[in-house]
């Protein structure tokens, strides 16, 4: 029987294991992660009443792919969507006042968080020619590229600061937001695009995507299902020191205790940085070239309060902020508006996301610092005097890995230096996408890869 070492037990580890045993069901299937619990990011802990996701607050259905996962696990009836309002309603955090974002053209050119001279740039960018070379280009001058300075400093900014947390300086186009750079390719502008994209969906009478999904108990409740579902049991708490290649063409993974895997073929699914680590031994151009690969610091401040001490109604999202206004806080979720059963009856759960790539030294800061800075950007941004009744903080030394410029020509060379190495592979965010569907997806692709190579 064929072996297949997975090194992480996160979401992307634990959905290759379940698509590899159904892809290669011969196959002995080992995933090895190194904290005492699966999942990585992703978890939801029970606190007073509570209920906290550590990591992402949930998925989205503009891919099919973690839904699909979901249903074949047989949680459908489980799922949850986002209210409504959490759909619809999101805000940013500007000028000392909470605007409504737009969610359209025509709400857009409504909208009192652009001025008109941008507006009008933004109806002229259909009209604007597409950028005729290549290279790589930033998130940033994209966006004032197409569109202007303004949108580039307040809508975009916030919205990698919801993705990345990180700085649209930095980041590539192509690789972090690929969806925009392929409308302006394929269509000559982002607009038009996104306009006849719409149009095709609306005639093959496709559902509306973009919604936000869950479970009632978290979203804990898809990792556990998929351990529950795999053959062969994950193991936690083992800490992997090296992988090399032996000479009968079978790779060795060896723990820091005596424990050792010899396999067929072995997936790093763990951090790159991690991987790095593991690899520096075997092949270090190759290590070098993944710890490459930077990572945000961000720490997450759950705050619980009572309905009665907000002062607005929570009818939304919540809200962003601009890094360019170097605030305290990048944003901050309305978690128990968007999903259900998120804070006890006559309570509501807020979930404030501090640090990121502009702010990395916020995560060292104490308990009491935080809370006090986080408590005053809610006054400036919502009104609350009051003290919360509950506060729970979760501290992300190396949290989201950042796609900056040059990461694809990165991944290029990656893969090509993998061709030496057969039988290894690599996967996880810090590649092709960080969410959720994006890892998921890259499951399913990978697990075909690796049944070819095993030849099953």
């Amino acid at each position: 029987m064929p072996r297949v070492v997975i090194v992480g037990g996160g979401i992307s580890g634990l959905a290759l294991a379940y698509r590899l045993e159904q892809r290669a069901p011969d196959a002995e299937v080992i995933v090895l992660e190194q904290a005492a619990r699966l999942g990585g990011t992703i978890g939801t802990e029970q606190r007073n009443g509570f209920r906290i996701e550590i990591g992402p607050n949930g998925f989205l259905d503009n891919k099919p792919f973690t839904l699909t996962l979901c249903r074949e696990l047989g949680l459908g009836e489980r799922l949850v969507p986002a209210s409504e309002a959490a759909r619809r309603n999101r805000y940013l955090f500007l000028d000392g006042r909470l605007h409504l974002l737009p969610h359209n053209l025509l709400s857009f050119l409504r909208s009192d968080v652009l001025s008109w001279r941008t507006r009008f740039l933004l109806l002229a960018e259909r009209f604007r020619p597409p950028r005729r070379h290549g290279g790589d280009e930033s998130i940033d001058a994209f966006v004032r590229r197409r569109v202007g300075r303004e949108l580039a400093e307040t809508l975009a900014d916030a919205f990698v600061s919801g993705i990345y947390a990180g700085d649209p300086k930095l980041l590539s186009i192509q690789a972090a937001l690929p969806r925009l750079a392929q409308l302006e390719r394929e269509y000559g502008s982002v607009l038009r695009g996104m306009a006849q994209t719409a149009r095709q969906r609306r005639e093959l009478a496709e559902p509306s995507s973009g919604r936000m999904w869950s479970f009632r108990e978290g979203l804990s409740r898809l990792i556990e299902t998929l351990r529950i579902r795999l053959r062969f049991a994950p193991l936690t708490g083992v800490s992997v020191r090296t992988v090399r290649r032996l000479a009968n063409a079978r790779w060795r993974v060896q723990s820091d205790g005596r424990e050792g895997w010899d396999a067929e073929a072995v997936v790093l699914a763990c951090p790159a940085y991690e991987q790095a680590r593991m690899l520096a031994d075997e092949d270090a151009d190759l290590a070098k070239a993944i710890d490459g690969i930077a990572y945000n610091r961000i720490v997450v401040v759950a705050l619980g309060y009572r309905i009665a001490d907000i002062p607005r109604s929570l009818d939304g999202f919540g809200y962003l902020s601009p890094q360019r206004q170097r605030r305290d806080v990048l944003g901050v979720q309305w978690c128990s508006s968007i999903f259900p059963e998120r804070a006890p009856p006559g309570l509501v759960l807020l979930r404030a996301m501090c640090g990121g790539w502009g702010r990395p030294e916020m995560i060292d800061w104490d308990e009491g610092r935080l809370l006090r800075a986080v408590r005053v950007e809610l006054r400036s941004a919502m009104g609350i005097e009051a003290a919360p009744v509950f506060h729970h903080i979760v501290r992300w030394p190396k949290a989201i890995p950042q796609y900056h410029l040059g990461h694809l020509e990165r991944v290029a060379w990656i893969e090509d230096r993998l061709v030496r190495h057969p039988g290894l592979f690599l996967t996880g965010n810090a590649y092709r996408g960080v969410a959720l569907n994006d890892c998921v997806e890259q499951a399913g692709l990978l697990a075909e890869r690796i049944a070819r190579h095993l030849k099953i």
